[in-house]
């Protein structure tokens, strides 16, 4: 078994999963619009050896609790809400080897302008860059946007797959690896018989290109993505190099896990091809007693109002309205099919109620002393999963506690690194065994050109 990776995952906004939390005195979640607390949590998490910070998105209001966006705005339910790519130059500045990876719907810009968003980004750090890719479940998103509302669920994702074939056709296909000759001698900065249109004609997109920026270190970042339901799951078995899920139990993400490989396999990758992510929070304390305390008083700041309208939002089900004993059975028409999904998964043979649903992300915790941390996170390494995209209740607190607390233990059991791998964030995930380029197996790599090949 190897190690686990480490992601703090957060959001440029006041409350993100844990909601009641930020009215603590003890955390900056009010600070989220300013540089200095992202700094300092970056260099915290490049001295506890994360592999990334991961920042989430949405481009909506949470508004199905209680047909109104009011319950939400009052908890600061990711809203406000800032744009999660501009933290990153800023804290990539501030560390050397920390990667960072930030949520991007398909929806909200043409992928021609986004494929130079994040050839620049990925400029910017040095190769540290990932991109989360999402299809959008906030029916205020779709609205927002022009298109009326939220297009269907499988469309989402058929819109997806022909965005990400811009997207690599502009980056990997676009520019050949020795298009740019710097030549200040002769004044010739690049060959113009190197670089080239890419003239897609698509069912969603008309793009000519050429790309507007020249080849980064990793040309395309690295790909993470969220989706669990039947469709997200084919969508990251074609694409994903790294998956983030939110099982219920390590049950559940061994099933998931082994149903997404085996798509991957079945598309002509290999099974490690794919990482995946659980989502979790951890309370820790030098004694259990200590770390039990602190879990009461999170308990006690905690907003089942917050809680009730996340999941409502994510549903796009006014739970307000629903007798909360009642079944879930298959809630088909979930914006977020993922979550009832995992439910399933999680206890095939439990009827789960809509009251199991209001808490699901507050119960994906891992409370204990640093070594009883340690013991569960084992547990869910061996149901497969790779990594751990850690919530936070407080920051930066919650991930002081960890770094200082449950790391060392982790790095002597082997289950987190001691040392970076040198090159780009697809080289440090894989520990150095892959290249900074998209591997030959991806389907992104399929538009590199010839002469960009073995580069």
């Amino acid at each position: 078994m190897g190690r686990l990776r480490f992601n703090a995952f957060t959001m440029n906004c006041v409350s993100h999963i844990h909601h009641g939390q930020w009215t603590r005195p003890d955390t900056r979640q009010l600070e989220y619009a300013s540089l200095d607390p992202w700094v300092e949590l970056a260099q915290l998490l490049e001295r506890g050896k994360f592999d990334a910070l991961f920042l989430a998105d949405v481009i909506g209001t949470y508004d199905s609790y209680r047909g109104s966006r009011d319950p939400a705005v009052r908890e600061g339910l990711q809203i406000p809400v800032n744009d999660p790519s501009l933290l990153i130059p800023a804290m990539a500045y501030a560390t050397d080897e920390l990667g960072f990876a930030f949520t991007a719907s398909v929806l909200q810009e043409h992928p021609f302008a986004f494929a130079r968003r994040i050839a620049t980004l990925d400029h910017l750090t040095g190769g540290r860059l990932a991109w989360n890719v999402v299809t959008s479940y906030l029916e205020t998103a779709g609205r927002n946007l022009g298109w009326g509302g939220l297009p269907e669920h499988d469309e989402r994702y058929e819109r997806a797959d022909e965005y990400l074939e811009v997207v690599y056709k502009l980056l990997e296909g676009s520019w050949e690896e020795d298009a740019v000759q710097r030549d200040v001698e002769r004044g010739i900065y690049a060959d113009p018989a190197k670089i080239h249109d890419i003239d897609h004609a698509g069912r969603f997109y008309d793009v000519v290109g050429p790309h507007l920026a020249e080849p980064s270190r990793q040309r395309t970042p690295v790909v993470f993505q969220a989706g669990s339901s039947e469709r997200g799951r084919a969508f990251a078995a074609r694409h994903a190099e790294a998956v983030f899920i939110i099982a219920r139990t390590p049950e559940g993400a061994a099933t998931q896990v082994r149903d997404v490989r085996a798509r991957a396999i079945a598309s002509g990758r290999k099974a490690g091809d794919v990482l995946f992510y659980q989502g979790l929070s951890a309370i820790l304390g030098g004694t259990e007693e200590e770390a039990l305390r602190k879990q009461r008083e999170i308990d006690e700041r905690a907003s089942d109002e917050g809680y009730a309208a996340h999941m409502a939002g994510n549903l796009g089900v006014d739970l307000s309205a629903i007798d909360l004993d009642a079944p879930i059975g298959e809630l088909r028409s979930a914006n977020v099919q993922g979550v009832v999904k995992n439910l399933i998964e999680a206890a095939p043979d439990t009827t789960w109620r809509f009251g199991d649903l209001l808490r699901y992300t507050a119960d994906l915790r891992v409370v204990g002393t640093p070594e009883q941390v340690a013991d569960r996170l084992q547990t869910w390494a061996d149901a497969g999963v790779d990594g751990i995209n850690l919530m936070y209740h407080t920051t930066p607190g919650s991930f002081v506690d960890f770094v200082d607390g449950a790391i060392p233990v982790l790095q002597e059991r082997g289950l987190a690194q001691r040392a970076y791998a040198p090159g780009t964030l697809r080289e440090k995930l894989s520990d150095g065994a892959a290249g900074p380029y998209l591997p030959a197996r991806h389907p992104g790599a399929e538009f590199r050109r010839a002469a960009a090949v073995g580069a």
